[in-house]
This record gives structure tokens, sequence and C-alpha cells, in this order.
């Protein structure tokens, strides 16, 4: 298999994910701004996104990939099928018991999650009825990753990097013809959360059923592939998704600051997600089963050249795309969100809390390929006691900036957390010789610094004042118009950089069993 192809494959479904992400955040925005009620479903979306991220997405992905990977390997199809109906069934059974209290309790998690807006009885109202209709998406979303793990081991990409499309379709089609419709209109959105679960459950279930996949499940706690990927899901809760657990936290201090800030950092988060997405998960998911076969031979040079081969297309791509984002901030942000009741001060604030993440994009993307090299081995503890150490920092420099910063110094802790936590990650693997970094870095790392340079230097050049930007908010194509054509001069000040100092696409292809 062509690793590199791949990459390019499940990036670009992911980049119409991030596409049609964006037009979502865009009709959001215009329609709804920042206001109480944009603030009650972003708190009541987080909360069944988070769980989606840290059992579906984190935990349980990365428990079960190895263990069917070496079972698909090791033992057999009859092994392997009994497995996946076991696990299958099993998994859908805590996920609907999840859903079910989840639904009974949404006053109490709202009191726990954003005690903020207990001081609101509207507020607060609206807040858990959305969270009652969002909640059960975590139950479909559950069911979806494991259909997509399945996929991936199987080397088919594409259904899962496309299914989040279908998600944004929902959001896209409920904002436009739902929302006149049901009162507040923002209530629109929460359906559109659960009517996307259910539209990306359905494609993934389609997928399989062509392979000859589709689970038969069966509840089995005593399973012994079922017990080990619980033994594995329950410390890798934290070890994979110390991020999400620090925006939750985020979310409870944010909602003691000024009415928006909820919203400021959510929609800075999503162009955040832009290139995590199509980077990070990406490269993670291409990564895990590849990972995971090669420690199934213990074979070690392979699985350290894997490691090594991400994360230089990590730095590659990350660095770049991390100055991209700070210089072009406000083009973006008005670009994208400045409509409607989206104000200038909103602008402003929105690219603060972006200036703050876009410190530890590369860390949260070298997290995503870093964490997998211990995964993959089923190694669980060391992550978890980096994520508790990163975690924990994350927390004190929330301390120390919300103050002076306000909701932006909530993003730069954790973009600094994610950071430490992609450095701890990659001193324990150098320590434990499980990644020995090939010849070449420092020269590599000198001239990637020297393109990115040379492409934000451009950018600035370029790109017109900030006056400029918020003065076309009645032209958005000619806004589109400019975004675009900064970001195709940026690339080509970077890539063309890097022609000259010697790099090629080829040198990047790699190829795995």
């Amino acid at each position: 298999m062509n690793l590199l192809g791949a990459l390019a494959k499940v990036s670009g479904f992911t980049l119409a994910s991030r596409i049609t992400g964006l037009v979502r955040e865009f009709l959001i925005a215009r329609a709804f701004g920042a206001s109480a009620y944009t603030d009650a479903f972003f708190v009541a979306f987080r909360l069944p996104n988070l769980l989606r991220r840290l059992f579906a997405e984190g935990a349980f992905s990365q428990a079960f990939v190895p263990i069917l990977a070496e079972t698909k390997h090791r033992e057999g199809e009859a092994a392997t099928r009994s497995l996946i109906d076991h696990a299958a069934g099993t998994l859908a059974a805590v996920l609907l018991a999840v859903s079910a209290l989840g639904v009974a309790a949404a006053p109490l998690l709202i009191y726990v999650t954003a005690p903020g807006f207990a001081a609101d009885a509207d507020k607060f109202a609206v807040t858990v009825d959305m969270l009652r209709i969002t909640f059960p998406y975590i139950l479909f979303m559950g069911l979806t990753a494991l259909a997509g793990a399945m996929l991936n081991t199987w080397g088919r990409f594409s259904v899962p990097a496309f299914t989040p499309v279908l998600l944004n379709l929902s959001f896209i089609a409920c904002a436009l013809w739902l929302a006149p419709h049901v009162d507040p209109p923002a209530m629109a959105l929460a359906w559109a959360v659960l009517a996307g679960g259910i539209l990306q459950l359905g494609l993934q279930c389609a997928a399989l059923a062509r392979l000859g996949l589709l689970p038969r499940p069966s509840v089995a706690f005593g399973h012994p592939g079922v017990r080990r990927i619980l033994k594995g899901m329950a410390p890798a809760l934290l070890g994979v998704s110390v991020a999400q657990v620090s925006l939750l936290l985020n979310t409870i201090i944010a909602s003691f600051l000024e009415s928006g800030s909820v919203s400021w950092l959510y929609y800075a988060d999503r162009l955040m997600e832009f290139p995590t997405g199509m980077l990070g998960v990406a490269l993670g998911t291409i990564l895990l089963p590849s990972l995971a076969k090669a420690a199934a031979d213990g074979d070690t040079a392979r699985y350290s050249g894997l490691l090594d081969w991400g994360l230089r297309l990590t730095i590659l791509l990350a660095l770049p795309a991390a100055a991209a984002l700070a210089v072009l901030a406000t083009p973006l942000v008005s670009t994208l969100y400045h409509y409607g009741a989206f104000g200038a001060a909103d602008v402003a604030a929105t690219r603060a809390a972006l200036h703050g993440y876009a410190v530890g994009l590369l860390g949260l993307i070298l997290v995503k390929v870093l964490a997998p090299g211990f995964y993959a081995r089923q190694d669980i503890a060391t992550p978890v006691r980096y994520a508790i150490v990163a975690l924990v920092a994350t927390q004190a420099m929330n301390a120390a900036f919300v103050w002076p910063l306000g909701h932006a110094g909530l993003a730069l802790a954790i973009g600094l957390a994610a950071c430490l936590n992609a450095l701890l990650l990659w001193r324990g693997l150098r320590a434990r010789r499980i990644y020995v970094a090939a010849a070449g870095w420092p020269a590599f790392l000198a001239k990637v610094g020297a393109a990115t340079l040379l492409m934000a230097a451009a950018l600035l050049w370029l790109s017109p004042p900030e006056a400029r930007w918020l003065a076309l908010g009645g032209a958005p194509l000619i806004r589109v118009a400019h975004l675009a054509g900064l970001v195709a001069v940026g690339a080509l000040a970077y890539f063309a950089a890097l022609a000259v100092l010697g790099f090629r696409p080829a040198h990047f292809r790699r190829h795995d069993a």
C-alpha cells in the first residue's frame, strides 16, 4: 500500500469535510452570531462531541485497532469475526446506557460543564433541552468509530474519511430550512447533530456490508478480546484526548467570562481543526494500522521508519500551516464569519483565540502521530503519564493567562500544553528505542524553517490592513477571492522555496505491506 497515496486520499476527503464544515460555520455565524443561544448550543454539543472523541475516536479506536490487526494477522478469520461481533454488541450496549443516562441527567451535566449558565434561567433551560437532543449522538458515533476502525484495518480509508461530510450537510440543511420552524431557531442545530449521527452510521454500515463485515452484535464482556479492549480503553481515555479534556475545562472557565467567550473559542477551534484534521487525523488514521502490523511482525526497523516518515510529513506541513493561521487570522475570521450578527468585535475576539491556538498547532498534530507509536504496541500507561502532566500544566497556565488575556489565554494554554505533551511523547519513544531518528534531521528542520519564514514574510507583505477586510462585509466574494489569492501565494512561496532547497515529492513516498 502506498502510504503517501493513502494519505492524499484521506486528506482529500478530509478537505471536503472541512470545506463543508466552514460553510456550516459561515451559516451558523451569519444566522445566529455569537449569542446566548449559540453559547447554549456549543455547550450542549461539546459534551457529546467530547465523549465521541474520548470514547469513540480516542480510547476505543486506539485500543481496538491494534487488537483487531493482531487478531486478523495471527488468529485467522473465525477469531476475527468473533472479536468484531462481540466488540460491536458490547460497545452498543454500553453506549446505549450512557446515552440514556446523559439524557436523564442533562440538568446536572450543564451545572457541571457550564455552571455560569445557572445565573440565566432561560439560557440554562435551552441548553438542557439541546443536550437532551444531542446526547444520543455518542451512540451513533461510537458505532461509526467501530465501523471506521474495521474499514481502516482492511485498508478502506475513503468511506471513513468522507463520513463527516454528512454531519456538515445536516447542519447546513437544518440551519437553512428547519431553523425558521423551531423556537428558538438555534434549536435546529441540536436536531442537526442527531440527524448527522444517524446518517454517518448508515453510510459506514453500507460499506461494511459490501465487504461482508457487517457485525452480528453479541454482548459479551467476558470475551477475551473484549476484555483486552476494555482494559486498554480505561487509561487511554486521558492519554489520547488530553486536548479535549482541556477544552471541556476551558468551557467551564469561559462560561464565567463575558457573553460570547464560549462562541469565540469555538469558532477559533473550528479553524484549527482544518489543518489538524487534514494532517493530524489523516496521518494517525493511516499510521495506526501499519504500526500495529509492524508490531505484530516484530519489525522494529519498519516501525521506527513509519514514525520517522510521519514526523517529517507533520513538520513539513504543520509548521507553515501554523504560521499562516497566525499571519492570516484577520482575513480568515472576517472572510468566514464577519456577516450579519457577527460584528467587528467578534472578529477581534475570535482572532485573539486563534493566535493562542496557532502557537500549539504543531504540538496538537504531533500528538496524533506520536501517541499511536505507543498504542500500536498496546502500551497505554506511558502516554497517560504524559497526558496527566500536560493536563496539569494546562490548568496552571489557565490560571496564569486567563486574567490578563481573557478567553485568548485559555486558547494559548491549550496550545502550549499540546507542545509539552508532544515533547514528552517524543522523548519517551526515543528513550525506549521505539523510535530511532533517521539521518538528516538538522538539515531538514533548517530548510523547512527557512521556507516557512519566507512564506510568512510574503503573506505579511501582501495582506491588506485589518480595516480593509472589515470594510468588505458586504462583498463576501471579494473577500474570498483575496483570501484565496493570499493562500495561493503563500503555498507557492513555501513549496517553491522547498524545491530550491532540494525537496521532491518522491522523498516522502512510502509503501507498507
